[in-house]
C-alpha cells in the first residue's frame, strides 16, 4: 500500500528558489520515499540532483566550502536533494554558500536526528530555510489513502503497533513485533549512541522504559535520577537528546494566573505507540492490558500534533493541573485563546473543572473520546 503522506504537499508548497527545505523525522519514517515521490513528480519540470550524505565522496564534495567546487558538483541542476544531510561536515555553511551564490537553486536536505542536523545548519541558514517534519503515518493519511471504513477496521492495530510505514506491509503480529524491536535497537537510538557517544546506552533504554509507564503523568527528574542512579543533570541531558531525536515529546504545564497551578513539571509522550510498546514488550490487545487509557492519550496527543504540523495550526501546547488534583490533559493556546481537551477512552462522564472556567473565562473545554476523536485529529 502506497500511503499518501501529508508532508509531501508541505514540501512542494515550501519549495522556493534560493531557500533550503529541512526535512526532519525519525529513521525509517519514510523520508527517502517522500523524496523519491518529489523527484518523480518534479523530474519533468526540474533538473534534479539527488545524493546521499552517507557516501564519502558526497561528503567530500559538499563540505569543501569552495564555491567553485560546489558549482561544479551541482552542475546544471535546479533542484539539489540531499538525503542524510547530517552526515556531511559543515553542511550548514556549505548550503549557505550554495543558496547565496547559485541563482535560482532549490534545496531539500533531510536528516534523521534534528539535534545532529540543526546544530550544523541552524545558524548559517538563518533566513534561508524552511522546516518540514515527517511523523509516523497518521490516521488522516490512512483515511486519505483508503477510507474511514478501512481505518475503523485497523484503528486498534494502529494504536498498538504505531505508524511506521513498513508495518503496513506486514500481516502478522509476530512480524510487526519483530520489526519494532529491530527498529528500536538498530535505528532509533543509533544517532544518540553514535553522535553523542553516550557511555551507558542501557541507561537510555531504562529511562525510556520508565517514561513508558508514565504516559499522562507528571515526570519527576529527581525520581528518575534515583531510580536509574544517574545525576539529575544527566537525566536532563538524556531527555533532551531523546526529544531531539524524535522518540519522545515534552509537554509542559500551563499557568497564567494561579499560584496553585503546576508549571515546573513535564509530561512525556512517545512519537509512536509501537515504539513505546516495544520498550515494555507489550503488544497485547486492549482487552488484555491495563494501560488502554495511556495508549489512547498518547495516540490522541500525537495525532493532534501531526494535525498541527501538517495543516498547519500554530499553537502552544500544555497540560493543566493544580496541586489539588484539578487537571486537563491537553491545552492549546492559539489565536489568543485557550482550548482545553480532556482525553477519555471510556464513556465515563467528566465535567469541566470549575476552577478552569473561573480562572480563564473565555477558554473552551471539550472531552475527546471514541465518539468524536476523528473530528479532533482530522
Amino acid at each position: 500500500m502506497i500511503i499518501k503522506r501529508q508532508a509531501y504537499n508541505l514540501v512542494c508548497k515550501k519549495l522556493q528558489k534560493n531557500k533550503v527545505i529541512l526535512l526532519y523525522g525519525p529513521r525509517r519514517v519514510g523520508k527517502t520515499t517522500l523524496l523519491e515521490e518529489v523527484i518523480g513528480n518534479l523530474k519533468n519540470r526540474e533538473k534534479i540532483k539527488f545524493v546521499n550524505g552517507e557516501i564519502l565522496n558526497i561528503q567530500k564534495d559538499l563540505s569543501s566550502q569552495s564555491i567553485v567546487k560546489l558549482k561544479e558538483f551541482i552542475g546544471d541542476a535546479s533542484l539539489l536533494i540531499i538525503d542524510e544531510a547530517q552526515k556531511i561536515p559543515n553542511i550548514g555553511l556549505n548550503l549557505k554558500i550554495i543558496v547565496d551564490h547559485i541563482h535560482g537553486i532549490k534545496i531539500i536536505a533531510s536528516g534523521s536526528a534534528s539535534f545532529a542536523l540543526s546544530q550544523k545548519v541552524g545558524e548559517p541558514l538563518t533566513g534561508r530555510k524552511k522546516t518540514v517534519y515527517l511523523y509516523p503515518v497518521s490516521a488522516k493519511e490512512l483515511i486519505n489513502t483508503k477510507d474511514r471504513m478501512y481505518y475503523k477496521e485497523i484503528r486498534d492495530s494502529h494504536i498498538i503497533f504505531g505508524g511506521y510505514p513498513e508495518l503496513f506491509k506486514l500481516n502478522t503480529k509476530e512480524r510487526k513485533q519483530e520489526y519494532l524491536q529491530e527498529l528500536l535497537d538498530s535505528y532509533l537510538l543509533r544517532d544518540i549512541l553514535e553522535i553523542e557517544r553516550v557511555k551507558n546506552p542501557k541507561k537510555i533504554r531504562d529511562l525510556l522504559a520508565l517514561l513508558a509507564f508514565q504516559i499522562g503523568k507528571e515526570v519527576s527528574l529527581s525520581e528518575l535520577s534515583n531510580n536509574l542512579d544517574l545525576h539529575i543533570d544527566t537525566i536532563y541531558r538524556y531527555l533532551d537528546l531523546l526529544e531531539k531525536s524524535f522518540i519522545i515529546v515534552n509537554i509542559r504545564g500551563f499557568s497564567r494566573n494561579l499560584r496553585k497551578e503546576i508549571i515546573k513539571t513535564s509530561r512525556y509522550y512517545f512519537y509512536d505507540n509501537g515504539v513505546r510498546n516495544a520498550l515494555i514488550n507489550n503488544f497485547n490487545s486492549f482487552d488484555l492490558r491495563n494501560d488502554v487509557g495511556e495508549l489512547w492519550e498518547n495516540f490522541i496527543v500525537m495525532e493532534r500534533l501531526k494535525k498541527q504540523a501538517y495543516t498547519p495550526i500554530f499553537a502552544n501546547n500544555y497540560f493543566w493541573r493544580t496541586y489539588d488534583q484539578k487537571e486537563i490533559d491537553f491545552v492549546e493556546e492559539r489565536d489568543g485563546k485557550l482550548f482545553g481537551y480532556e482525553i477519555k477512552w471510556g464513556d465515563k462522564k467528566y465535567k469541566e473543572p470549575k476552577l478552569w472556567k473561573q480562572t480563564y473565562e473565555n477558554a473552551e473545554f471539550k472531552i475527546i473520546n471514541q465518539e468524536n476523536y476523528l473530528e479532533f485529529i482530522l
